[in-house]
């Protein structure tokens, strides 16, 4: 998925949209999606100027919109539809490296279980195969 097949299906918008492309997309199961840093970034001037590191929440935040496509793709709906992907809460969550200008983040996400419009994921970022977050989320179809 391109970046306007992906504005489909994520109601984000600049600055807030965090994924750039989707490169694997298993419906019902799983999805491999990236998020390209860039010094142009604007959190980047203020985030440790300096020593500028992808903020932690925004990392969470791009993993969440990966499994949101996840789900809506797997539920075959869209912002378009009424439907709304809220992101409802993380368990285990761990950083394990900083994400800092020029890498190439890669998020993944795999379903765990959709009860009663409430999806579980398995999420987790990588930069060149190194673990830089993990966690289970959360979202709700509303």
């Amino acid at each position: 998925m391109d970046i306007s097949e992906i504005r489909k299906h994520l109601p984000h918008r600049y600055p807030f949209l965090l994924v750039d492309r989707v490169l694997e997309l298993n419906l019902g199961e799983s999805i491999v999606a990236c998020k390209n840093l860039s010094i142009n970034e604007p959190f980047f001037n203020g985030h440790f100027p300096e020593q500028p590191v992808f903020p932690g929440v925004m990392l969470l935040e791009a993993m969440a919109q990966a499994a949101g496509i996840l789900g809506f793709k797997s539920m075959n709906k869209t912002p378009a539809d009424g439907s709304m992907y809220y992101f409802v809460g993380a368990d285990d969550l761990r950083f394990k490296r900083p994400c800092v200008p020029g890498d190439q983040v890669m998020l993944r996400a795999r379903i765990l279980s959709d009860r009663r419009g409430i999806w579980k994921f398995a999420v987790s970022s990588d930069v060149d195969g190194l673990l830089c977050a993990s966690a289970t989320i959360l979202c709700a179809d509303r």
